[in-house]
């Protein structure tokens, strides 16, 4: 089965599967192979009781609830890739930008090197997420990015936990920890958008970002205008 046939099975069993547990399912799904990496982006995604929900500034508990069905979800995709794919899945992450109603899968796979794709101004855009991660928490060990596909950058960061993360992690505040960090760091992306965007030369329209405690790793990823 070649690539893009692939990526259309699984983008029509992931909206299925979304369909059949939340009710309502995404308006589109785009699933991307790219080694090592497996992004499955949705779009139009919230129920009309989320929606009542987002009104009355609850989000939170749109959030709550998702996390829930996830956690079924993710071992059913986990299956159902590693058998299409004939590979074994080493990491699954998930967001979501409520607001956009849109989220993003970020599937690894394990035992395959980054293909990493060139493209303008690569080391600036770097730059610049470093400066943002210094302002966050403090500046990556390593930091490295390349197009998933035309529309979808990703950002992968390593050694980016601070000692004090690192200790209310220890403490049980693993859930409280990663909501404060992705707010602040949606915030921080937001106001240095411009920055992005002048060295992507593309605008950028959406942002999701991922974190893996036990591996002190992090993953962003841009939407990008068409």
């Amino acid at each position: 089965m070649n690539k893009l046939s692939v990526e259309k099975e699984i983008s029509s069993y992931i909206g299925r599967l979304l369909r059949e547990n939340f009710g309502r399912g995404p308006g589109h799904v785009l699933a991307t192979w790219s080694h090592p990496f497996l992004s499955v982006h949705l779009s139009n995604f919230l129920s009309p009781m989320e929606k009542s929900l987002m009104a009355n500034n609850k989000s939170i508990y749109v959030h709550k609830t998702r996390d829930l069905m996830m956690e079924t979800l993710m071992k059913d995709i986990t299956s159902y890739i590693e058998l299409t794919l004939n590979q074994t899945v080493s990491e699954f992450n998930y967001d979501w930008n409520l607001d956009h109603m849109t989220g993003m899968f970020i599937i690894r796979m394990k035992g395959h090197d980054c293909e990493i794709v060139p493209y303008p101004n690569k080391e600036k855009v770097e730059e610049v997420m470093i400066e943002v991660s210094a302002i966050a928490q403090k500046e990556p060990e390593s930091i490295y990015s390349h197009l998933l596909n035309k529309r979808q950058l990703i950002l992968v960061r390593k050694g980016i936990l601070i000692n004090i993360e690192k200790e209310f992690i220890k403490l049980g505040f693993k859930e409280n920890l990663m909501i404060a960090k992705r707010n602040l760091e949606k915030r921080l992306l937001k106001e240095r958008r411009r920055d992005f965007e002048a060295h992507l030369n593309k605008k950028v329209i959406d942002e999701f970002t991922f974190w893996n405690f036990e591996r002190d790793s992090s993953y962003i990823i841009f939407i990008l205008e068409a």
